[in-house]
């Protein structure tokens, strides 16, 4: 099949089949009476701009609010990326979900917010289903280094939805390529992969990290990122090491991260609990809340659970324990 190419940029909701979009220089405009000059409005686009396309996944939760994750190019410009939607072919049912491509080579990349996290990755695949009411529904997202284009023509014997129509895309996951931004803190990773069976952003490492903030500055690492969607957390996960720039030293199994309310909770395991470290002074727990702008730790007791420490006489930072 053929594709339409539009000079226009558009933002998607639920999205219409076979429809092809790919970001243009605009035609030229056709010649207008003069007019007197009157005052633009306020929200009216500027003259010769045009607006980069976005595209949104929305998720029902158990507890029935819709959650939305927002993908978009940052740029309209055909010389930095490309759009492109593919609707179901003509041997797939009508309500087979559509597959949109985003690709972005320009320093901001193609823009993905979920939750309190703003991610930049220079591609992104996103499948989206639609409701049965034609309203945008969930779906998947896969994003990571890499290109897309437009080929000249569908290849011969193409299968596979995207190759249908006639664009290639080449996925290349690379560390520090994702980038993650959520408040003071700044993160990167190599591959974003969200999928609606379960409502979670998986960003695979290795993660490092880096939260500025004078004297208490923090930078860091684990495993990877887990982004919540219904529950609105985000969870860094296996062998997290926080350090601040005063010299504590945090480790722990998993830690759920809220730059936002300033506070990082590291949780243990029975075997290996979790572990913050200021000098000479050593204190562990199965639950530690770290606030982030003070540089403070404090204990939580799980029922049946224990707190030691190991400390030295002097000034150090509070490590008591206290409630979530």
């Amino acid at each position: 099949m053929g594709r339409l190419v539009l000079g226009v940029s558009l933002t998607l909701g639920a999205l219409s089949p076979a429809v092809w979009v790919q970001a243009q220089v605009a035609a030229p405009p056709t010649e207008q009476p003069e007019a007197e000059p009157s005052e633009p409005a306020s929200d009216a686009e500027p003259a010769g701009e045009e607006r980069p396309p976005s595209l949104s996944l929305v998720r029902k939760g158990k507890d029935d609010k819709d959650r939305e994750i927002l993908i978009q190019r940052t740029s309209a410009s055909a010389e930095t990326g490309v759009f492109a939607l593919c609707g179901p072919q003509e041997d797939e049912p009508e309500n087979a979900p559509s597959v949109a491509v985003f690709s972005e080579t320009g320093p901001e990349g193609v823009r993905i917010t979920i939750d309190k996290n703003v991610i930049r990755v220079p591609l992104a695949v996103v499948t989206q289903r639609t409701r049965e009411n034609g309203e945008a529904g969930d779906g998947r997202v896969e994003a990571s280094a890499g290109t897309a284009r437009f080929l000249d023509e569908v290849p011969e014997g193409a299968k596979e939805r995207l190759a249908r129509c006639a664009v290639e895309v080449s996925p290349k996951p690379a560390p520090d390529t994702v980038f993650v931004t959520q408040g003071k803190t700044q993160l990167r990773g190599q591959k974003l992969v969200y999928d609606e069976t379960d409502g979670v952003a998986r960003i695979d490492g290795p993660i490092t990290f880096a939260r500025e903030n004078g004297e208490d500055s923090l930078s860091g690492k684990s495993d990877r990122i887990d982004v919540n969607v219904d529950e609105e957390k985000t969870v860094l996960i296996g062998n997290v090491e926080l350090r601040s720039k005063g010299g504590r030293v945090s480790r722990a199994a998993r830690v759920e991260y809220d730059d936002t309310a300033n506070l990082a909770r590291l949780y243990g395991t029975p075997e290996q609990p979790a572990e913050s470290v200021l000098g000479k002074d050593v204190f562990r727990a199965g639950v530690i809340l770290y606030y982030l702008d003070r540089n403070e730790v404090y204990s939580v007791k799980p029922e049946g659970g224990t707190i030691t420490g190991e400390f030295q006489d002097g000034e150090s930072s509070p490590a008591t324990p206290s409630t979530p």
